[in-house]
C-alpha cells in the first residue's frame, strides 16, 4: 500500500515540476517575439484491478500543449504583407509627391518663371537685357527638369536596392525554413511529436518572410509547411528550399527584376506577380507610380521643346537669320532585348511627332515570324507594321514615330518608351542673346497714296511657310470692277476665313491669283496669313515683304509666349501647366490613398495580432496564477510522498 501511495505522490510531484518548469518557460519568453503559450495537460495513470475495484495509480503528463490558431495565423501574415507592402509604398512615393508639389524645387515656379521672362522680353521690345534674362530663364528651367528627372532616377536606384536586399532575405528565410522542417520532421518522425520551441521559430520566420513578400502556407508532410509566393510558384517544399534572383531586364539593363530560379535558368517574374511585404510594394510603386511619373515628366520637356522649336523656327534673330531649335528635343528610349537572335539586323528608332496625340504608355516592338507588331502596354493594344520594307518602315501610332529596317528572328522584341528621357535631355541649345528668333520672318505694309480707309494686318506664318514660302515680296491690289484682291502668287491656293476662322467661298470662284475682298476676312497662302479690313479704294495696294531686320519686332516672341496658355496634350485639351498639375495630382491623390491604406492596415494587423494573441500570448497574471497553483501541488505531491514514507517506517517496526 505504502509503494503504492508513495509512486503516486511521485507522479504527482513530476507534474507539478512540469507545470512549473512550464510556467517558468512562458514567464522567462513572454517578450520573446512569435512565442507561443504552453500549457501542461495531465492525464491519469493507468488503473490497477484489486479485486474489489479499480484503483488509480497516479498522474501522467499527456503532453506540452502549444497553442497556436492556425486561422488566426493566417490573418495576421496577410495583414503584416499587406501592412509591409504599403508602408514600402508610402516611403517611395512620398518623395516624389513632396519634391514635385514643393513650391521651391518643383517645376512649375521654374515654368511660370521661364514665360514671364518670354513675356518681358516681348514687353520689352526684346531689348538685350531682356533677351539675357528671358535666357537666364530657361537655362534655369532645363536645370529644373534635369534635376527632377536625376532624383527620380536615385529613387529608381532606391528601388533596385530593396528588391536586391528583399531578394536576399526571401532566400534567408527560405532556407532557414526549410532548415527547421526537417528538424522539425526529424524530431516528430523520432518521438511522435513536434518540438513546440522549434514551431514558435519556425512561425516567426514565416511572419518575417511575410513583410518582405506575401506568401502563401500550407501544412505539408511530416509537420512541415509548404510555402508558395506569386501566382503559385513554390519557396519551401519540405527540406527542399527553391530561389529568387535579382537580375537586369533584358529591354533595360538599368532596372532590376526578380526571377524565380529552376536549375539553371531564371524566370522573370511580372511586377504584378509578387504582391506585399517591402518587395511587392516596391514593384507595385515603380509600375504604378514610378515609371508612369518619369515619362509624364518626360511628356511635359518634350511637348515644351517640340512646340517652342516649331514657333522658334518661325520667327528671325537679330541677325536677320532663320531661329533654330531653341531646345533639345530628346529622343524615345529603345533598347532590344538581350537575347535577340545574333543573326537579327533589326534597328528600331522612336520620335514624337505629336505630342497632343501621346498615350502615356511603353510599347514593346515585336516580331511574330510575320510582321513586326507595335504593342502599347498600358492595354496591349497591337499595331501590326505592314507592308514592311526591311530598308525602312515609318508607321506613326499615338503621336510616335516607329521606324522599323532590317530583318529579324521569330520573337525579337525592343522595348520603346517614348517620353522617358524627356526631361533628362532637356536642354537649352541657344548660347548667344542674339540667336532669339523673337521677330517674325515677314513685313506688311500700305503707301500713303491708298485712297480707301481699308487696313492690312501684321503677317504671320506657320509650318507651311517654312514648307513653300512663295517669293516675296509680292503686292496685292484692289480692283472695284471685280471686288477682287489681285496679285497672289500663281498657282498657290488662297484660303479665306472669317473672323471666326470660319471659311469663305466665293461663287464663282475668282481667277487664279485673285480672291474676293471681303471686310475682316483673313487670307492664307504659302504659310501666310494677313487679315484685311476696312473699305479699300480702287487700285489701292498692299506689300508683304520678308522681314529685314529682327531688331525691335517682337510678333514671334509674342507667340512663343502665347504657348503657355496653349493646349499641347490630350489631343488638344491640356495646356504645359495644367498637364504637370495633372501629373503633381495624380500623384497626390495616390500618396494619401496610400497613406490612407497603409493606417487602415495598421489598425487590422493591430487587430489580428490581439485576436491571435488572445489564444497564444502569454498573461504573466495568468501565469503568475499557475506558479502558486503548481506550486501548491508540488508541496501536496510530497505531503503524498512523506505520508507514504511514515507509512512505510510503521510497517517495518512491526515486523520488528
Amino acid at each position: 500500500m505504502s509503494g503504492n501511495l508513495l509512486s503516486i505522490g511521485k507522479t504527482g510531484l513530476f507534474a507539478a515540476q512540469a507545470g512549473l518548469s512550464t510556467t517558468g518557460h512562458n514567464i522567462t519568453n513572454a517578450n520573446v517575439a512569435g512565442y507561443n503559450r504552453q500549457v501542461v495537460v495531465q492525464a491519469t495513470g493507468p488503473f490497477l484491478d484489486t479485486g474489489v475495484g479499480f484503483q488509480g495509480t497516479g498522474t501522467q503528463v499527456a503532453q506540452i500543449k502549444r497553442y497556436s490558431d492556425e486561422f488566426l495565423n493566417t490573418q495576421v501574415r496577410n495583414a503584416q504583407a499587406s501592412k509591409s507592402g504599403l508602408d514600402s509604398y508610402h516611403a517611395q512615393i512620398s518623395q516624389i509627391d513632396n519634391m514635385l508639389a514643393d513650391q521651391t524645387s518643383g517645376l512649375s515656379p521654374s515654368l511660370q518663371g521661364f514665360f514671364k521672362g518670354v513675356q518681358d522680353m516681348a514687353a520689352n521690345r526684346a531689348s538685350v537685357p531682356s533677351r539675357q534674362s528671358m535666357l537666364s530663364a530657361a537655362d534655369t528651367l532645363a536645370t529644373r527638369f534635369q534635376a527632377l528627372d536625376s532624383r527620380l532616377g536615385e529613387i529608381r536606384e532606391g528601388v533596385n536596392r530593396t528588391i536586391e536586399t528583399s531578394v536576399t532575405m526571401i532566400n534567408s528565410y527560405a532556407q532557414q525554413i526549410a532548415d527547421l522542417n526537417d528538424k522539425i520532421g526529424s524530431f516528430a518522425s523520432a518521438m511522435q511529436r513536434a518540438p513546440n520551441d522549434l514551431l514558435d521559430k519556425r512561425d516567426q520566420l514565416v511572419m518575417e518572410l511575410n513583410t518582405h513578400v506575401k506568401a502563401n502556407v500550407t501544412p505539408g508532410d511530416n509537420n512541415s509547411l509548404t510555402i508558395s509566393i506569386g501566382s503559385g510558384q513554390p519557396l519551401v517544399v519540405g527540406q527542399k528550399a527553391f530561389q529568387l534572383a535579382a537580375s537586369k531586364s533584358p529591354t533595360d539593363l538599368t532596372r532590376l527584376e526578380v526571377g524565380y530560379v529552376t536549375g539553371s535558368k531564371v524566370t522573370v517574374l511580372a511586377d504584378n506577380a509578387l504582391s506585399g511585404g517591402a518587395l511587392g510594394g516596391a514593384l507595385e510603386f515603380r509600375s504604378k507610380t514610378l515609371d508612369p511619373a518619369q515619362s509624364a515628366l518626360g511628356k511635359v520637356a518634350i511637348g515644351l521643346a517640340f512646340e517652342f522649336n516649331a514657333q522658334h523656327r518661325l520667327g528671325l534673330d537679330q541677325n536677320g537669320n532663320p531661329g533654330g531649335d531653341f531646345f533639345s528635343v530628346a529622343p524615345a528610349y529603345v533598347n532590344k532585348n538581350i537575347n535577340n537572335a545574333l543573326a537579327s539586323t533589326t534597328a528600331v528608332q522612336a520620335v514624337v511627332s505629336d505630342p497632343s496625340k501621346l498615350a502615356d504608355s511603353d510599347y514593346k516592338v515585336e516580331f511574330d515570324g510575320t510582321n513586326f507588331n507595335v504593342i502599347r502596354l498600358s492595354d496591349n493594344k497591337k499595331t501590326a507594321i505592314t507592308p514592311y520594307d526591311a530598308n525602312g518602315t515609318t508607321q506613326t501610332i499615338d503621336g510616335v514615330d516607329f521606324t522599323i529596317s532590317g530583318r529579324a528572328a521569330r520573337d525579337d522584341e525592343f522595348l520603346v518608351r517614348p517620353t522617358i528621357g524627356g526631361a533628362a535631355n532637356f536642354k537649352v541649345l541657344v548660347a548667344d542673346v542674339a540667336s532669339i528668333a523673337a521677330a517674325a520672318p515677314v513685313a506688311t505694309s500700305s503707301p500713303l497714296s491708298n485712297t480707301g480707309t481699308a487696313r492690312i494686318s501684321e503677317g504671320k506664318v506657320d509650318a507651311d511657310f517654312l514648307a513653300g514660302a512663295p517669293a516675296l515680296p509680292l503686292t496685292l491690289t484692289f480692283d472695284r470692277a471685280s471686288g477682287n484682291l489681285t496679285g497672289f502668287p500663281a498657282g498657290m491656293a488662297v484660303r479665306v476665313t472669317d473672323s471666326t476662322g470660319g471659311p469663305l467661298r466665293d461663287d464663282p470662284a475668282p481667277p487664279p491669283g485673285n480672291a474676293r475682298f471681303v471686310d475682316g476676312a483673313t487670307y492664307t497662302f504659302g504659310g501666310i496669313s494677313v487679315t484685311m479690313t476696312g473699305v479699300p479704294g480702287d487700285g489701292d495696294s498692299f506689300t508683304i515683304a520678308g522681314n529685314s531686320s529682327g531688331v525691335g519686332d517682337t510678333r514671334n516672341i509674342g507667340l512663343l509666349g502665347d504657348l503657355q496658355t496653349k493646349n499641347i496634350f490630350n489631343n488638344g485639351t491640356a495646356t504645359l501647366q495644367s498637364s504637370y498639375a495633372q501629373l503633381v495630382s495624380t500623384v497626390g491623390n495616390k500618396t494619401r490613398e496610400v497613406q490612407a491604406n497603409a493606417s487602415a492596415g495598421e489598425a487590422l494587423l493591430t487587430q489580428a495580432r490581439s485576436a491571435a494573441q488572445d489564444v497564444s500570448g502569454v498573461n504573466l497574471d495568468e501565469e503568475a496564477t499557475n506558479l502558486i497553483k503548481y506550486q501548491q501541488a508540488y508541496q501536496a505531491a510530497g505531503k503524498v510522498m512523506q505520508i507514504a514514507g511514515t507509512i512505510f517506517d510503521t510497517l517495518l517496526s512491526i515486523g520488528r
